[in-house]
């Protein structure tokens, strides 16, 4: 699959929506493509919406009232249709996913947890199938992702597809190519709802040598500047390793001196193919305790896709799986038994007596012992977190 920012193919000519009704897991959510925020709404006002967009009614006065508190939007005189997606409801649980569009990089940072970096996964007619199924299963929160996601040929024109589908789209970014004025046109057209970028360094040396691509500092410098400019929503992530660690405090005001929030990250994990190499990079005098794992919904309010359209229950626990583009959405309830199995203790935790105050979920455990159980990495029996 060739690496390009500019898209080779067009979504269906169809507008977007300025508003999107939709069901979410137990709940009912109006919201605004490229605004975090939603109103919840009852059920009753819900119905109310899908009748007037089936009779192509004017919007009712309480939903122009509702976007102007919520958002200091003001709605047009025009048919519901014209103005708000009404999604249906689905008979699957889901509301949130992720999806690899495709794991290719243009950086090669020796802590990826990605592993081997390979451009290659669905083709356009694959893309498409894969995000009607994902609407299908009641997905409204989606968070496209990679490899480096921008520089995937089709990129463009699936973003604009899931917003057509009427899903909030978060995209995640080494932010290499912010700059591009094709990407800063797609942006200002349909917004994202968030944009995570990644800070692998402070100076040109170091976030050089940490992504091993010379001159991805002033990109990623000019992609933020592009990106406070055109007043996207960013969240930054610094990244320590060993390699970049002497720049801690200096990528933290980095950060700030452009106001955008973020966090610090300094645990690496093992590939998802339980290589133990990001390991190796870690700056051990920055590692940090884990909160107590007390579970999470994986598998069955929310799901991960890679690149083929294999959906796991996380980007963690990536097997079993089910293969979205040849079993459809059908195959989705099995991940609900899988990650039941995933969760299991077993081999090096059985009979674990600290199972309570647990740090680490199951999948993850299980990449650390693949990878070598360097048990002090994720557990307080090896002295971490204790």
């Amino acid at each position: 699959m060739t690496a390009t920012s500019a898209s080779t193919h067009e979504p269906p000519s169809r507008p977007l929506p300025r508003l999107v009704a939709s069901p979410f897991l137990a709940q009912y959510l109006l919201v605004q493509p490229g605004r975090a925020a939603g109103v919840r709404i009852p059920e009753v006002r819900y119905e109310e919406l899908r009748a007037a967009d089936a009779k192509n009614r004017p919007i009712p006065p309480w939903l122009v009232d509702a976007a102007r508190q919520a958002w200091g939007t003001e709605l047009p005189a025009l048919p519901i249709g014209d103005v708000v997606l009404v999604r249906e409801r689905s008979r699957f649980a889901y509301g949130k996913a992720s999806w690899e569009i495709n794991l290719g990089c243009d950086y090669d940072c020796e802590f990826c947890y990605l592993g081997e970096k390979r451009f290659e996964g669905l083709d356009w007619a694959g893309k498409q199938t894969l995000l009607r199924t994902l609407r299908d299963a009641g997905v409204l929160w989606l968070q496209i992702t990679g490899g480096e996601a921008l520089i995937d040929r089709e990129f463009g024109a699936a973003y604009e597809y899931a917003h057509q589908l009427g899903m909030m789209v978060q995209v995640s970014s080494n932010g290499s190519s912010l700059r591009k004025q094709p990407i800063r046109d797609l942006f200002a057209r349909h917004r994202p709802y968030r944009l995570t970028l990644s800070v692998y360094g402070a100076t040109a040396g170091t976030y050089d040598k940490v992504t091993r691509n010379r001159g991805a500092f002033s990109r990623f410098l000019k992609g933020l500047d592009a990106a406070r400019e055109d007043r996207l929503p960013v969240r930054l992530n610094v990244i320590v390793s060993d390699d970049n660690v002497h720049e801690t405090d200096a990528m933290v005001r980095l950060a700030q001196s452009y106001g955008f929030p973020h966090q610090v990250f300094t645990n690496m994990s093992p590939t998802i193919d339980g290589e133990a190499n990001p390991l190796a990079t870690q700056a051990q005098s920055h590692l940090k305790a884990r909160s107590i794992f007390t579970g999470c919904n994986a598998g069955r309010t929310f799901f991960h896709v890679n690149p083929h359209g294999i959906a796991s229950i996380c980007k963690v626990g990536r097997d079993p799986s089910v293969n979205l583009i040849t079993e459809g959405v059908e195959a989705l309830p099995r991940l609900g038994a899988i990650a039941e199995s995933l969760q299991l203790r077993t081999g090096g935790c059985s009979g674990c007596t600290k199972v309570g105050t647990c740090r680490t979920c199951r999948p993850l455990a299980r990449l650390y012992q693949e990878a070598g159980d360097r048990r002090e990495l994720y557990c307080q029996h090896g002295g971490y977190g204790s």
